[in-house]
């Protein structure tokens, strides 16, 4: 008999009135064997499959529809969502052009608006926009068929201000070097001509900015005075396993990346990747200079504020110290601003 009769004949005599899953397989499998009078045990295993498939269909069709209902209403509420999204930050756009229109005579309350600017609007888009617009403003003033330089630069500063002067932990990192890149992607496919130079000039200058941002946190750490210490340890261990895999994190956007665009892209990204890796040793020798800094004056105090804090915790007085611990907290990283700011002016007047 045609499997096409068989998973026919369930669709027609399907029992769904019957209240529990099991009474409605078993009589289907009692409509196979005594109806259609077929031995079960002779179906091969295309037809096992077929009519299991059907009884599969057959059963789950209501969350099936009830699952594709969902779907269609998610991907409504993620195109709403994106598009109010871009509303905010145009509207933002638009109320700090307003400001700066009229304060442009007002060059110090101007330079404080821009700070708050760069603190309200979403840093990754604005990220996102600094970086297309930089490769267009060079793909404009290009005159020697050369973009190279004028990229790098742009893409190293732009690289370097977004990291400095926040954590350099793998998330942030990889988000930072993730907008960039794909900023450059878009521009480098709108511009295929150009794609290899632009793709290029901007892997090397993401490479220069990382190198460049862990170079003065290195300084910063020869600079930092005692009291900031408390609140490095914090991150100690963090920090040191981020530091160790700096080139293995730059390696794996570029190939998050390229495998997330157009098969031309991918190429591209991976060719050039792939004769980059030799000029990470650079990365990976500022990285493990950093780290070895951070040992060597770190590490001892690690241990001891570690030794410290479990015998604390087993006095009598450790639950009062809980209580004072948030308080206390808050006064170190005051400290931690401070020391910071001490570090920075130090470096500054070298």
């Amino acid at each position: 008999m045609k499997i096409e009769k068989i998973t026919s004949g369930l669709d027609s005599s399907y029992k769904h009135e019957l209240k529990s899953v099991d009474e409605r397989v078993q009589s289907s499998i009692k409509y196979i064997s005594d109806d259609l009078k077929l031995d079960l045990d002779r179906l091969n295993l295309d037809e096992i499959k077929s009519i299991t498939a059907k009884i599969l269909d057959i059963e789950t069709s209501s969350l099936k529809n009830d699952l594709g209902s969902l779907l269609e209403q998610k991907e409504l509420i993620e195109r709403n969502i994106e598009k109010k999204s871009q509303e905010l930050q145009e509207s933002k756009y638009e109320i700090f052009n307003a400001l700066e229109d009229s304060l442009e005579d007002q060059k110090d309350t101007l330079s404080k608006l821009h700070q708050v600017k760069l603190q309200s609007i979403d840093l990754y888009d604005l990220l996102s926009e600094m970086v297309e617009s930089a490769i267009i403003s060079a793909l404009e003033k290009d005159k020697d068929g050369d973009i190279t330089q004028a990229t790098v630069e742009a893409i190293k500063e732009m690289t370097y201000e977004a990291i400095k002067e926040g954590s350099l932990s793998t998330i942030r990192v990889r988000k930072i070097l993730s907008t960039i890149l794909q900023s450059a992607i878009d521009v480098a496919e709108a511009t295929p001509t150009k794609a290899n130079e632009i793709l290029n000039a901007t892997l090397k200058g993401m490479r220069s900015g990382l190198i460049r941002s862990i170079d003065v946190f290195k300084k910063r750490l020869t600079f930092m005075p005692v009291e900031a210490k408390h609140i490095l340890i914090e991150d100690y261990d963090t920090i040191m396993e981020d530091l160790n895999q700096s080139d293995t994190l730059f390696s794996q956007v570029v190939q998050s990346k390229a495998t997330q665009n157009s098969q031309e892209t991918e190429k591209l990204l991976l060719e050039i990747n792939k004769n980059m890796r030799y000029d990470l040793e650079e990365l990976v020798h500022i990285s493990k200079e950093t780290t070895d800094l951070m040992r060597t004056r770190f590490s001892s105090f690690a241990k001891s504020a570690a030794k410290k804090a479990d015998t604390a915790m087993k006095s009598q007085t450790a639950q009062e110290a809980k209580r004072m611990g948030k308080q206390a907290l808050e006064i170190a990283r005051a400290a931690l601003d401070s020391a910071i700011k001490t570090a920075k002016d130090a470096i500054d007047k070298k």
